[in-house]
């Protein structure tokens, strides 16, 4: 029999299929295979087929700083789908180099923020997808360094930053701030911001202030699409909480939530989560929960990642070390899932000044749209980093294999 005589093509709709279970970067070299697959890939129904699929199957992502570097690592494994499930793999994505100052990165849709980056020739907020490593930088807010919040409008489709009473619309061409209109402005110098990173949700972008006078927290409420400014009281943290760096915001469900960690009177850890179930009423609802004896989560520094779609609460060790650990609780159930993240590597720890500070992110999903963004046009592989302290800079080799 001559070979090849019984080769039969595989539909196309089977080969779609297919490549919607592939990563946002083998698709992008599928591509350039040829005219045909470049145009069927860049389709708009091929890029809702592989958004939904890639929600079906979330991400937990980290973002990992080595300060003493100036360097930013992006990784991400996959969240476990079932209850049995003791270790993941870790994959890596992307990095940069450049001096961040001070400023938290800010998370919205599938890209990541930070509010101020020093590089050759410039100090300009930067914006990135941190699977890809395309960013673009931004303009800087007046004379001011800009410590703005990302946020996301899923119905005009637009990513937006708020620094203060100032926006700013991320979109090809030349970009510009701008002041709101809203008159709850005037309401801003009775308000100061905390360190926390601000959370967007559903079109809608929070972060954790407290007033000047007789300090109280407060929630500032900033909708994406009509950037319209509310101010939320938060009062019910007061009492519970001594300082705002040990709480986290989250999405809940869909609502905002805030989270504060502590050690219970009884031994173990204790979780204490305020849900904001009505905005117009400002009701806040509260649930404590003591989580189960976990000797490795007992003996580690750990950080809230967020909320699941599932509903667990995500947390993650803090520092980088070997083996890696995140934790999955589930209120209802009252159960905790140990997951080791496997790829980390002995190498990042080796001495403290290597190891790097973990951010989780939970729900992470690949969007191409994202991937094609036109206001995305530089490789993040490609930044010179400007050290703060000699003033040099420097292109550096960025093989994860050997800096790592």
């Amino acid at each position: 029999m001559e070979r090849g005589k019984n080769t039969v093509s595989l539909p196309t709709d089977l080969i779609l299929e297919i490549f919607t279970r592939l990563p946002s970067k083998s698709v992008a070299r599928f591509r350039t295979l040829s005219k045909h697959w470049a145009s069927t890939l860049h389709s708009p129904d091929f890029k809702k087929l592989f958004l939904t699929r890639s929600s079906a199957r979330p991400r937990l992502l980290f973002a990992v700083e080595r300060y003493r570097y100036n360097e930013w690592f992006f990784f991400s494994s996959p969240q476990p789908q079932n209850r049995y499930e003791t270790s993941l793999p870790l994959e890596y994505h992307t990095k940069f180099e450049g001096d961040v100052c001070q400023y938290i990165c800010s998370y919205a849709s599938g890209l990541i923020y930070f509010p101020f980056v020093r590089i050759i020739d410039k100090e300009k907020p930067l914006i990135c997808n941190p699977i890809t490593g395309m960013y673009d930088d931004l303009p800087i807010r007046g004379c001011s360094r800009s410590r703005g919040f990302l946020g996301f409008d899923p119905i005009d489709e637009q990513f937006k930053v708020l620094d203060f009473h100032s926006v700013l619309t991320v979109e090809s061409g030349e970009p510009e701030w701008r002041d709101t209109e809203d008159v709850s402005v005037d309401l801003y110098h009775l308000y100061h911001r905390c360190s926390n990173a601000g959370i967007c949700i559903n079109g809608v972008l929070y972060y954790l202030a407290q007033t000047y006078i007789e300090p109280s927290f407060v929630i500032v409420s900033f909708d994406v699409r009509s950037e319209k400014l509310e101010f939320i009281d938060a009062s019910c943290l007061n009492d519970h909480v001594e300082h705002p760096s040990e709480l986290s915001l989250v999405n809940s469900q869909g609502k905002l939530g805030v989270i504060n960690c502590k050690c219970a009177d009884a031994g173990g850890i204790e979780l204490c989560m305020w849900v904001l179930e009505d905005v117009k009423t400002q009701e806040w609802v509260k649930c404590v929960y003591t989580l189960p004896q976990n000797e490795v989560l007992d003996s580690c520094e750990f950080k809230v990642a967020g909320v699941a779609a599932t509903g667990e609460i995500v947390l993650c060790m803090k520092y980088t070390c070997d083996p890696y650990y995140a934790f999955y609780f589930n209120p209802v159930k009252n159960t905790l899932q140990c997951v080791e993240i496997q790829g980390f590597g002995a190498k990042f720890d080796a001495t403290v000044e290597k190891r790097g500070v973990v951010y989780g992110i939970v729900d992470y999903v690949e969007d191409l749209n994202l991937n094609d963004a036109e206001q995305l046009k530089s490789s993040i592989s490609q930044i010179k980093s400007l050290c703060s302290c000699c003033q040099k800079g420097g292109q550096h080799n960025h093989n994860i294999e050997e800096e790592v």
